[in-house]
């Protein structure tokens, strides 16, 4: 199942939640990596929260699809 997060005008699905929350999280990784290769213009505690900030809102995402496909309210 999927729970649409973004859809145009017309209601047509662009963009799927699980997509955002995978994306979320690869962007969170990517920055981690970068850190720990010595990518000297990013500051190691700046990356860490940001990344800790795109996994809990992945988090919440990834909870409503469930609540969603439980049918909870």
């Amino acid at each position: 199942m999927t729970l649409p997060l973004i859809v145009d005008d017309r209601g047509t699905l662009q963009v799927a939640a699980a997509d955002v929350s995978k994306l979320l999280r690869t962007v969170g990784g990517r920055w981690l990596r970068l850190v720990e290769t010595g990518e000297p213009r990013l500051d190691e505690h700046t990356v860490a929260e940001l990344t800790i900030e795109l996994a809990k809102l992945a988090d919440r995402i990834d909870v409503a699809c469930i609540a969603h496909s439980s049918g909870a309210p």
